[in-house]
């Protein structure tokens, strides 16, 4: 008795980390004529493992540190006093920071993994008297995609602002004294963009 055995089998692993692909595998088995009395198996099978891992860590630090003061202004000790003036002091900062990050290329992919998976079986042609044929087809597909994002901010803003003194004192005739304005500004803008 004349026996033939034919098997098909494929197995793919694709690891995939923050690029993009396509996963495609064509798995067939077939047989032709069979004899009397013959046993004929074919098994197609196709594995595939897909993994995409993607870890953003993303740390933003700003420091501002601000200080502003006026001089002092006085008239003093005099018959007739003048006028004193002091001028104005101020600081302006204006921080942004935009970040994107985009995972959706990867992880895409590795949803996609079982695109153009394939695995079939066939027994063509005529089959002998009394002959045992089967076909057997499998795909399996793992597939799993993780996210990490870590997005950190941390902001310190430290402002003073002061003005000095404006006196007239110990004069005939005093006359005026004017200290400046003290001012600070401040502004920053943070933007953070994600997409898995």
């Amino acid at each position: 008795m004349k026996k033939q055995l034919y098997r098909a089998a494929a197995a793919t692993v694709l690891g995939l980390s923050l690029t993009t692909g396509i996963v495609a595998a064509d798995n067939t088995g077939t047989i032709g004529e069979t004899g009397p009395g013959s046993s004929n198996h074919v098994s197609a099978n196709t594995d595939i493992d897909h993994h995409v891992s993607n870890d953003n860590d993303v740390r933003l630090t700003n420091t501002n540190g601000q200080g502003a003061s006026t001089g002092s202004a006085n008239v003093s000790g005099n018959t007739n006093g003048g006028s004193a003036g002091s001028g104005d002091a101020a600081n302006a900062n204006t921080v942004s920071a935009t970040l994107n990050i985009n995972n959706s290329a990867s992880s895409a992919a590795g949803m996609g993994s079982a695109t153009g998976t394939n695995a079939t079986g066939a027994i063509n042609g005529p089959t002998g008297p009394g002959s045992s044929n089967s076909v057997t087809s499998h795909i399996d597909v793992d597939t799993s995609v993780r996210n990490d994002n870590d997005l950190n901010v941390t902001n310190t803003n430290s402002q003073s602002a002061s003005s000095g003194s404006a006196n007239v004192s110990g004069n005939t005739n005093g006359g005026s004294a004017t200290s400046g304005d003290a001012s600070n500004t401040s502004s920053s803008t943070f933007t953070f963009s994600v997409t898995n």
